[in-house]
């Protein structure tokens, strides 16, 4: 029996998030999409869902009103607002699923937190730590013994090496990459196209080759 499953968030990454429920569901029906929520949906995303046979079920206070056996999952970018969304819904006792796509590989010893999300194309090794509502975008690549914290968001094409542990609600550019055996620390920003090579202090923005 299919799950049944809102995605928080009509915008590009919450439709993205319906391809990676569509392509599991190809291989096994798994979830059943209710359909999303959001509190501020533009037209253009309105229209978007609606060509693909889904709908707009409300704001966020839709889903804290809902049966409880309806999970959730968030596509929204900011892991700011996603840990604000993820404590309200907790408290009201829902529970979020996890997602990961099937053309992801996932190897050994690699714990996944509840609401994480795994796009097409991401490689992750060995023995790392993904927290809660983490998003892995499409093609990114996780090296060994690394630690995601919650809320984290790694947008697409990314490579972190091996031994990185990267803070709850940071940010990991489109095409950058983080060397080895470094710490970014929480709610820090690192730019699209940059080369970490020392460690980045909490609540920085980085941007560069070397980033600085």
């Amino acid at each position: 029996m299919s799950s049944r499953l809102v995605i928080i968030g009509c915008g590009g990454f919450g439709r993205e998030v319906h391809d990676v429920v569509d392509a599991i569901n190809r291989l096994a029906p798994t979830f059943e999409v209710v359909g999303y929520v959001d509190d501020s949906p533009s037209r253009a995303n309105l229209d978007l869902i609606e060509s693909r046979g889904s709908t707009l079920l409300g704001s966020l206070d839709w889903l804290s009103e809902a049966d409880q056996t309806i999970s959730y999952v968030i596509g929204i970018g900011s892991g700011k607002v996603r840990r604000a969304i993820d404590r309200r819904l907790l408290e009201g006792g829902y529970e979020s699923s996890t997602l990961i796509h099937p053309d992801a590989s996932v190897g050994h010893d690699v714990r996944v937190g509840a609401g994480s999300v795994i796009c097409a194309g991401v490689r992750v090794t060995t023995n790392i730590s993904i927290g809660r509502h983490v998003h892995l975008n499409l093609n990114s690549t996780i090296g060994h013994d690394s630690i995601l914290e919650d809320y984290v968001t790694v947008n697409p094409l990314v490579a972190i090496s091996g031994e990185v542990r990267i803070g709850a609600e940071s940010m990991v550019g489109t095409h950058s990459a983080v060397l080895q055996r470094l710490r970014i620390g929480d709610r820090a920003v690192v730019g699209a196209g940059a080369c970490v090579v020392r460690d980045v202090p909490a609540d920085a923005v980085v941007k560069g080759v070397p980033a600085r």
